[in-house]
């Protein structure tokens, strides 16, 4: 049984449950607590799908919680932070430099469609190694895109197996083209063991953490380790 299949299952139970005051507190923390220990043991170190066929571009769905697409800063640049012992600034032309990983990967919306994409990047963990992260729990992205009456951007947390991930990366290119404002440009978080309301668009800090800091959704009742 595939992880999204086994989670659909549980759901359909009543198991799948979370309590958006005290999301880690009380009989509901417990269940998702559950929900998250059955979803890390089914999370598989595996290979990208090359037989998938491509959707094409403009096919390809893009979603935003700014009022329009969000342009990018004049001073954008990615931070790499947290827990580190060599805090990063890097360009859009540092991650290009940088040793890239390709994959091609079916994207899961919570939603019920999905889509496929050929996607490059940085992985993770060589940014990890780079800035001498330490051995966190967590790793949390955050995005310049923001609704208007919001301070900070749309952000996501997520455990530290899952950042780990051979396939997850900082995204700078899709089917082999500078990825576009409407998929997250510069860049953006991409991966083959999420949802896609987790894979955080418009990218500008990776902070490795140790402490859950929830998410955009996951703050309004989505479940927050959102496998697939």
């Amino acid at each position: 049984m595939r992880r999204r299949d086994a989670f659909r299952a549980l759901a359909g139970l009543g198991l799948v449950a979370c309590d958006t005051r005290k999301p880690h507190k009380g009989a509901l923390g417990a269940v998702e607590r559950f929900n998250e220990n059955v979803e890390g043991v089914l999370l598989s170190d595996r290979a990208a799908s090359e037989d998938l066929e491509l959707t094409p571009l403009e096919a390809f769905p893009g979603y935003h919680v700014a009022p329009a697409i969000p342009q990018v800063p004049h001073d954008w640049y990615l931070t790499i932070s947290g827990m580190v012992s060599k805090p990063l600034k890097l360009s859009l032309d540092d991650l290009r430099r940088m040793p890239r990983i390709d994959a091609r990967i079916r994207h899961h919306c919570v939603e019920g469609w999905t889509a496929v994409a050929d996607w490059g990047g940085v992985a993770i963990s060589e940014l990890a190694k780079l800035a001498g992260a330490k051995e966190t729990a967590y790793v949390e992205f955050r995005s310049f895109d923001a609704p208007s009456f919001e301070s900070r951007g749309y952000w996501s947390s997520w455990d530290r197996a899952s950042a780990f991930h051979s396939q997850t990366m900082v995204a700078y290119q899709m089917n082999g083209q500078p990825l576009s404002a409407k998929h997250g440009a510069p860049c953006r978080l991409y991966g083959s063991v999420k949802l896609g309301y987790k894979l955080v668009k418009y990218l500008t800090e990776v902070n490795f953490i140790d402490r859950r800091t929830g998410g955009y959704w996951e703050n309004k009742g989505y479940e927050w380790f959102a496998g697939v």
